[in-house]
Order: structure tokens, then C-alpha cells, then sequence
């Protein structure tokens, strides 16, 4: 809806991972560095962890990308909660060797001969593990046994990228984990994006859509959407295409610091289940407050009940705001598809 509105020409803040949106960060750009030098030793693991919707996907995304296909065959696995054996078998089936029915033995003998025809044919296999930090100690022994099977003259054309959260680094600190450790060839962590780069994604991701200038983003509004979202690219993904939803509703050409607050809250309240009216604090409870204000109890920087009270009746009156821009947004929205229904009778 937005996008038609702002004539963009596809929708800038999907979700989904796409090559085409990557933004070459700090971070981001140190990653694919690291990356590309853990290819060149054509052996080993590359690990890459982030938070939550740091990146991680899309730069494996941008990396393959550019891969010469030629040379390359990637497979990936993104359901991690499983035993050593079902990763195993896995891992043959998304290389295209059917595992079913099959012995281990006979399916890494297999495997060994696929190895062998890619080597020969100057071609490399890639294998992409997603959601690594779920993995269990089993799982990550068969990666390693896996990245042991080799060819002729003790050569292997498998590498593995291992992509996870921060604890996932936890995880590798294991005792049991020594051998893998030592295959590992490059490890990067991507942190969170900066006030000022997170400005710079949002703009590249609206030029990459035709972008000119519509709607307009006041200073105020690029800082809100940084404190939000902690400079996090999913979830300035989220809160920017839900803060262009309330825009073209409202049919207002410039996003302000105050459109973003109040999307940031009904945004949290829709995900997170929270009652709270006022500014989205980590760690702010409403019903605490609310109790504290009318027993007349300190609670942050209340100082007495008057204070409680009229603290109490602001974040009320803005809840009752909420629901009204709520409304508002609801009757646009049937006002839109009525419109769109009339057209196509």
C-alpha cells in the first residue's frame, strides 16, 4: 500500500533477506572481508554470529551472489535442533545424495565420490549452517568429521559457514570442541549498526526503490528509529515499514521523530503484548506503575502521590490516543480495499 503511495517501485523493508538491499556497513563489510578470506583456503569453517537479525543470512545472500556458480555448489541447512546423525543425513540430502534407506558408511563413501568428480571438475562445495548456536555438540562433530573426508592427496573441496547468535561463541569454548576449533579459518562478529549508519541504511534501502525525497525523514525521526531498534537492520525493517504504513494512511509526505514514537509503541504493544501508553523503556512496566500510583508509592522518579497520579493520567490519555490513531488507520484501511473492491466489479 505504502509503496504506491510514496511510488516507490518495490517495497524498500522487507523481511525477507535479499541481496539486492545489502548495505555495506562497517561491520557488514569486515564480515564479507573475513568471509571471502576464509574461501581462499578452500578448507575449514568460517563463522560468522550476530544478534537477531543482525544480517547474518543476507550476507551469506551477498556473498553468493557474486560466487562464480561455476565453481561453486552451495547447500545449506537451516533446521538445527537435531541429532548428530539426522544432521549428517541432512547435510547428504541437501548435496543431492539420497540418504534414505542407506547406511553410514555407504553414504560417506558416497559423499567421497562426489568430492572427487567435483574436484575434478575444478568445482567446490559450500555448505551454509543457519541457527548454529542450537546445534549440539554431536551435530557439530559430524560437521567436523565431514570436513576430514578428503581426496586424493589429503585434499578436500567442502568448507562450511557456521552462521549463529552470540552464544553460539559460548558453545565453541567447549573442551570437547578442540579439533573443530583448529579447522577454524575466520570468525567475525556482526555488531549493530550506528546512529549514523543506520541513517545511511535506511536512505540506501529507499534509493535502491526509487526513493525522491517522498516522503521526507526529519532528524528527530532518524534518531528515534536508531534508539528503537538499537541499530539492529531487521528491526528497522520492521518499525520503518510500519512508520510508512501510518504515513501513507495519514497522508503526510515527512516522517517526524513523533510518528515514530507512536509506531514504535503500537509496534510493541502488537508484538510484545505490552499496555504501556507511554515511551517503549526497556524494562517499563505499566501495571507496576499503575500500582505504584495509586498506592501513592515511589516508583523511579515518582516523588509523591500527585505525582503518580498525574504521571498515570498522561500515559492513559496516551493510550486513548493509540486507540484513536488506531481507528483512524482501521477506517483508512476499509476505505482503501472498498475502493479497490469497487474497481475490480
Amino acid at each position: 500500500m505504502y509503496e504506491q503511495f510514496y511510488d516507490f517501485t518495490a517495497m524498500p523493508f522487507q523481511l525477507t533477506p535479499d541481496s539486492r538491499f545489502f548495505f555495506g556497513s562497517k561491520g557488514h563489510s569486515r564480515a564479507i572481508a573475513h568471509l571471502i578470506y576464509g574461501l581462499s583456503q578452500g578448507e575449514g569453517f568460517i563463522i560468522v554470529t550476530g544478534e537477531v537479525g543482525a544480517g547474518k543470512t543476507t550476507l551469506v545472500e551477498r556473498l553468493w551472489s557474486e560466487l562464480d556458480r561455476d565453481t561453486y555448489t552451495l547447500a545449506r541447512i537451516n533446521t538445527t535442533q537435531v541429532s548428530g546423525e539426522d544432521l549428517f543425513r541432512l547435510t547428504m540430502n541437501a548435496f543431492g545424495i539420497n540418504a534414505q534407506g542407506l547406511d553410514k558408511a555407504t553414504l560417506l563413501r558416497d559423499f567421497q565420490d562426489m568430492l572427487r568428480a567435483y574436484a575434478s571438475g575444478g568445482r567446490r562445495l559450500l555448505l551454509v549452517v543457519d541457527e548454529a548456536q542450537n546445534l549440539s555438540l554431536a551435530a557439530l562433530e559430524e560437521l567436523r568429521m565431514l570436513s576430514n573426508v578428503t581426496i586424493e592427496e589429503g585434499k578436500s573441496c567442502l568448507q562450511t559457514i557456521l552462521l549463529g547468535q552470540p552464544q553460539f561463541r559460548r558453545k565453541l569454548a567447549s573442551p570437547d570442541l578442540d579439533q573443530l576449533r583448529q579447522r577454524v579459518l575466520a570468525s567475525y562478529h556482526l555488531g549493530p549498526l550506528s546512529e549514523e549508519e543506520t541513517r545511511s541504511y535506511i536512505e540506501y534501502r529507499l534509493n535502491a526503490v526509487g526513493w525522491s525525497d517522498n516522503p521526507s525523514f526529519t532528524d528527530s525521526a532518524f534518531g528515534a528509529i536508531h534508539r528503537y531498534t538499537g541499530g539492529i537492520p531487521r528491526r528497522i525493517n520492521r518499525l520503518c515499514s510500519r512508520v510508512l504504513l501510518y504515513g501513507a494512511l495519514e497522508e503526510t509526505h515527512t516522517i517526524t521523530g513523533p510518528m515514530v514514537d507512536n509506531t514504535a509503541q503500537e509496534l510493541h504493544q502488537d508484538l510484545e503484548g505490552g499496555l504501556s501508553g507511554g515511551p517503549v523503556v526497556p524494562g517499563d512496566d505499566m501495571a507496576a506503575q499503575i500500582g505504584a500510583a495509586l498506592q501513592g508509592t515511589p516508583f523511579g522518579f515518582q516523588e509523591d502521590r500527585s505525582q503518580g497520579f498525574a504521571d498515570l493520567t498522561r500515559r492513559v490519555q496516551a493510550l486513548e490516543d493509540a486507540v484513536a490513531r488506531r481507528e483512524r488507520v482501521f477506517q483508512r484501511l476499509m476505505d482503501v480495499f472498498s475502493g479497490f473492491n469497487a474497481t475490480r466489479q
